[in-house]
């Protein structure tokens, strides 16, 4: 990894270390949970993206450098909080597809930002249970 987007990786870190805690209490954010690799308890990040059909679908800024992306490796067994309600699933990191033509299927502000702050690219697909 490049200087400049190993800085940008680490400011965009420690800027959503703050503001996680509180996005993800806000009712209608859109909050992705796995289960901590290392300690087992689950781990609830705020993402944007959007429900098609039975599916979630989001685009990780930093691909498998992103905790949430290491966490569904060990297990992809989620849940996604989407408009106040928890869904189960089962996530799928798919690199063979085409993050930047995902975004433009993905809501537009979310999308900018990732686009602005990304840096590895990775769509990950939930499927939904029930």
């Amino acid at each position: 990894m490049s200087d400049f987007v190993d800085r940008k990786y680490r400011a965009v870190t420690a800027f959503q270390r703050r503001m996680n805690p509180v996005l993800r209490r806000l009712p209608l954010q859109t909050v992705l949970e796995t289960t901590g690799r290392a300690s087992g308890l689950p781990r609830q990040t705020p993402v944007g993206g959007r429900r098609i059909g039975s599916s979630f679908w989001l685009v990780s800024e930093y691909g498998e450098k992103s905790q949430y992306v290491r966490n569904i490796q060990a297990n992809p067994r989620v849940r996604v909080r989407i408009l106040g309600r928890w869904h189960t699933g089962t996530a799928h990191l798919l690199p063979d597809d085409d993050p930047r033509a995902r975004l433009k299927q993905l809501p537009r502000m979310n999308s900018m930002a990732v686009r602005a702050l990304g840096a590895q690219l990775l769509t990950v697909r939930v499927d939904l249970d029930g």
